[in-house]
């Protein structure tokens, strides 16, 4: 839809769409309270976008106008990041609007990347959307934890236990890693050992992703989040912990709310707990192997887990672990951050919709963002973040390097071997390998 056509508004339309979304509103909520203003559009990367922006958007569910949003591409350009409720002074919850959209559209006419990853999820006990079945999780993490147990002196006592009994904290798992990319599991199983974290894996319901909420697809969205729910309360956990996994963390957090799923469980993301187990002592990280190299760090504020969830305290503690690691004037904050920070173009489902050129020019503002902190290495919390910041440096050449959480704070404790560090740049290839001269040791004062 371009610019200049004409809209015309008869009499006779009928709006179901906005009474549906009426009908769904928390008590208070009103979409007729739009001011107008372009607040939301001003400060959305999706504006534009085939010819939309989310005022436009909301202006026409307002006017009635169910045929020009049904099928409309945009509604999976928009990456539900909620930027546009964070800066519009009357909070509308315009993604809302989005979400109902995308259920507009006729099941099997979804994007197929998003709605093959949901459909695989449910064929299996995994949960898993690349598909991984139980038994082949089981495999690779017995055979990794064995290799390291083996190979990695000081870490003979390394365990990753699955469907241990007790276990206060039940551990989601990104199928990321056990099918394409397993020694990346090793780092935060490190941590967690470093820490003294009881812990455990579910042989079901440990797929750390849930691509039937991208897809509106309420119905699958709480089954697959009550599986793995179920699971950590047969085994009597006492925390839902979700790994680095952005939307992960939100699909079972916010799950559970939407879909009335009741569990006494805490649900939780990873960040957090970096957090405490490092004020509290059980994790030393040391910021020493960066102060003469002065390599320059900045992260993202994944959306899911900061302006969508667990807000600012969590974008605090994200800050307050890359500092401790780098040195706190080897740190550039990107600007906006925490709650106001842009997305980045990775969630909603938006790597996986196939619209790969509009998610490049969604992404250039973040591009932009943290080519001008002038940054080397850019911390994601977040997988989805991770693939989109790692994307939009190859598309756009900038020249920067993106990693995980667990890869920088594994590197500060001297724990990360030379087979976990395929993300880091040549730069830190060798910094503090572990039993080399120099490298402190991870288990001193254990």
């Amino acid at each position: 839809m371009s610019e200049t056509e004409v809209i015309k508004i008869n009499n006779n339309r009928k709006n179901t769409f906005m009474q549906k979304v009426k009908e769904i509103l928390p008590e208070g909520g009103n979409l007729n309270l739009c001011l107008t203003c372009g607040a939301c559009a001003s400060g959305c990367p999706a504006t534009g976008l085939e010819g939309m922006d989310p005022r436009k958007f909301l202006r026409m569910a307002a006017l009635g106008l169910d045929d020009e949003i049904t099928g409309h591409p945009w509604v999976w350009m928009c990456s539900l990041c909620q930027r546009c409720v964070y800066v519009c002074p009357m909070a509308i919850n315009i993604p809302a609007l989005v979400y109902e959209a995308r259920q507009l559209w006729p099941r099997e006419e979804r994007p197929k990347g998003i709605l093959g990853s949901c459909d695989m999820a449910l064929r299996n006990d995994s949960c898993s959307a690349m598909g991984s079945p139980p038994d082949d999780f089981i495999f690779v993490v017995e055979d990794v934890c064995e290799e390291i147990q083996n190979d990695q002196p000081g870490w003979e006592n390394l365990q990753a236990p699955m469907d241990k009994e007790g276990a206060e904290f039940f551990l989601s798992q990104n199928s990321r890693e056990p099918v394409t990319e397993p020694e990346e599991m090793a780092p935060l199983w490190k941590i967690l050992h470093l820490a003294g974290v009881d812990w455990t894996y579910g042989s079901t319901g440990w797929g750390g992703e849930n691509y039937c909420m991208f897809l509106a697809d309420d119905e699958n969205w709480k089954l697959i989040t009550e599986k793995s729910i179920r699971k950590a309360e047969s085994l009597g956990s006492k925390v839902y912990l979700n790994t680095e996994c952005g939307h992960s963390t939100y699909s079972v957090w916010m799950g559970v709310q939407r879909h009335k799923i009741e569990t006494d469980l805490e649900i939780a993301p990873i960040v957090p707990y970096y957090a405490r187990w490092i004020r509290e002592g059980k994790l030393k990280p040391s910021s020493d192997w960066n102060k003469d190299l002065k390599i320059k760090f900045t992260c993202q504020d994944p959306c899911q887990q900061v302006r969508k969830s667990f807000g600012d305290p969590l974008a605090e503690d994200l800050r307050f672990v890359v500092k401790t690691c780098v040195g706190e004037e080897n740190f550039v904050d990107m600007t906006p951050n925490r709650s106001n920070n842009f997305c980045c173009g990775g969630g909603g489902g938006y790597l996986q919709s196939g619209y790969t050129e509009a998610r490049h020019q969604y992404g250039k503002i973040k591009f932009d963002q943290i080519m001008a902190t002038g940054a080397k290495y850019v911390v994601t919390p977040c997988h989805n973040c991770h693939a989109q910041i790692h994307d939009l440096e190859e598309h756009f050449h900038g020249g920067y390097t993106t990693i995980h959480l667990w890869t920088l704070l594994a590197l500060s404790l001297g724990a990360l071997a030379e087979t976990e560090r395929v993300y880091l740049g040549a730069d830190l290839a060798e910094v503090w390998l572990p039993g080399e001269p120099g490298t402190p040791d991870p288990f001193a004062g254990k």
